[in-house]
């Protein structure tokens, strides 16, 4: 019992840290970026750090006055522009040079991000194939919707000439449809591409991307009982390869799905079709990522590129303190030919910065109300 205990507290840790390299990773190749931008159009930078927090480690270029540090806290980093932060306009300061400069140095941190995740979905999709949603069972069939059934082990690959990487994906091809309309769906059945026409047997009339039970009602998906005597959905993933040239669009593809859920869940939030108790923080995230790593090779893979896109768009969002924001303000400073008074977008991004940090809180702690 005591070797068993040790043994998953061993686990544990192992995939929080996985999850914590992961956050890490991402956040340092997303500076990188800005640091490789500010280099080739000669911004000068303080300091390129991983971490946050007291310096374990710091040696400073004796040619560039550049300081590369390691710090104590590894859910963080930053690369220090020379007053980007007090409005300085020295030369080969962040402020002094022109706007489109800045514009550009600002995005290639989200920008390294997408493209370090695509690389990521590419391997992961080349060695493994891609996943796929496999049916493991359905519902006896009415006499009406024998012919227009998905079958056990049916691989979905499209619906309504949508393809599918996402249960967001099925929820928009089908959306607004009702019960007893038929879609034609495209599927791998023992080994070989079929289209198929499918009968839905519930409406579609989803409010949010978390009501996947009427989801998969309307599809006909069967459901078993688990070990913990709960009832669950008989649907899984299943990896299945594609060819070369395909399997390089089908990574792009995916990308550009996984970029689109933070609009939608966004949108959502807005118009109060899916709460704040849904969202997850810091915690959360690392959490959850270190159960999702830990499954294995590809599961580390797919989790650091999910979070690689969702890192680069979140960036790109005009929220105060954001990428996005100060890409807003220099494009104000290159359009009027005057920038907003330094100070005053300082305090902007400071506000901003502080609510992102309280939002990121309060929805860590809706998780464990």
């Amino acid at each position: 019992m005591i070797l068993l205990s040790v043994s998953s507290v061993m686990s544990t840790i192992f995939a929080v840290l996985l999850a914590i390299l992961i956050l890490l990773a991402m956040i340092t190749v997303h500076e990188f970026g800005h640091y490789l931008a500010g280099k080739a159009l000669k911004f000068k930078i303080n300091e390129f750090a991983i971490g946050f927090g007291p310096k374990l480690f710091r040696r400073v270029s004796k040619k560039t006055g550049e300081a590369f540090s390691i710090r104590l806290l590894p859910l963080g980093g930053f690369c220090a522009f020379e007053g980007e932060d007090n409005g300085a306009e020295s030369e080969g300061s962040f402020n002094s040079k022109a706007p489109w400069k800045r514009i550009i140095v600002l995005i290639s941190g989200p920008l390294m991000n997408y493209v370090l995740a695509v690389l990521l979905i590419i391997i992961a999709m080349l060695s493994f194939g891609q996943m796929l949603f496999k049916v493991t069972a359905v519902t006896p069939a009415e006499d009406k919707y024998a012919q227009y059934s998905l079958c056990a082990d049916d691989l979905i690959t499209s619906v309504e000439g949508t393809g599918i990487y996402l249960t967001s994906d099925l929820m928009s091809a089908l959306k607004g449809k009702r019960e007893g309309d038929t879609v034609e769906m495209k599927i791998i059945r023992g080994g070989e591409k079929k289209t198929v026409e499918i009968m839905l047997r519930a409406d579609c009339d989803f409010e949010n991307s978390e009501q996947t039970n009427k989801l998969w009602r309307a599809l006909g998906i069967g459901t078993y009982e688990g070990a913990d005597g709960l009832s669950y959905w008989a649907v899984g993933v299943e990896n299945h390869r594609f060819g070369f040239f395909e399997t390089l669009g089908r990574s792009f593809m995916y990308s550009f799905k996984i970029a689109g859920t933070i609009f939608k869940v966004l949108g959502e939030l807005l118009t109060g079709h899916l709460s704040l108790s849904s969202m997850g923080g810091p915690v959360t995230t690392i959490m959850l990522t270190s159960e999702i790593a830990a499954q294995g090779v590809q599961n580390f893979l797919e989790i650091a590129a999910y979070i690689g896109v969702n890192l680069a768009m979140f960036n790109l969002l005009p929220i105060p303190a954001l990428d996005g924001s100060k890409v807003i303000f220099c494009l104000i400073e290159w359009i009027f030919r005057k920038p907003v008074p330094r100070k005053i977008e300082a305090v902007i991004h400071a506000v901003g910065f502080i609510l992102i940090l309280g939002f990121a809180v309060l929805v860590d702690v809706l998780q464990f109300i």
